[in-house]
């Protein structure tokens, strides 16, 4: 049964089950604007049957949630993202027990915003996440010293055409987790910051 939660973890959020045995946990986390429930769809389409771990991002930009602030588009706030990336490693690692969860089943799917604290999760908290797929991501931080990140495997889908993050961006993303000891894939697809098939496609193939 699908359900909603926020006590005794600390994110409001959406989990469902798997419904066999099996099968990874997506933990799904939203672009800027989004909610718990929004890319459920997305990983329905990816693991048919999977469990579905969604937490709703804290922070506000407006009304708008998000999981870390920004000063600026593409400019991030890093004391304020540092603290949030150790916040929803605490939260992961929380509701892996709480539901009886493989931690190293974990594969985090995540679009914009989500993405890029998927991504930071992975160079401040490394062990956290072993799988991500991240969509439209940029950097969202370079951290000193550099994480140890061999075993971890890493799906990076961005468009060519995003106004957001240039090819540039995503090309630095990728040689940082590369540069880590990640095993990276990369996947460019000839639209902007909006999802597509072909990114659904690749990531079912990937994952």
């Amino acid at each position: 049964m699908a359900s909603e939660h926020e006590s005794p973890l600390s994110f409001v959020h959406y989990y469902r089950p798997a419904t066999r045995t099996g099968l990874p946990v997506i933990v799904t986390l939203h672009g800027t604007g989004g909610d718990e429930h929004d890319l459920i769809p997305l990983a329905e389409m990816l693991v048919p049957g999977s469990a579905i771990l969604s937490p709703r991002g804290k922070v506000l930009e407006g009304s708008m949630p998000r999981f870390f602030k920004r000063l600026a588009e593409g400019v991030f706030d890093l004391e304020d993202l540092k603290v949030r990336t150790e916040e929803l490693a605490g939260f992961l690692i929380a509701a892996c027990e709480h539901y009886s969860l493989d931690a190293a089943r974990v594969i985090a799917v995540g679009f914009s915003n989500g993405a890029n604290i998927a991504a930071s999760l992975l160079l401040l908290r490394p062990g956290v996440l072993h799988k991500a797929v991240l969509f439209r991501a940029m950097v969202p931080i370079v951290p000193n010293p550099a994480p140890q990140l061999a075993g971890t495997s890493v799906l990076i889908s961005n468009g060519e055409r995003d106004p957001l993050v240039s090819v540039g961006e995503t090309e630095r993303l990728a040689a940082l987790l590369r540069e880590s000891g990640a095993d990276v894939s990369v996947f460019l697809h000839p639209v902007g910051h909006q999802l597509i098939q072909q990114d659904i496609a690749v990531a079912r193939d990937w994952i």
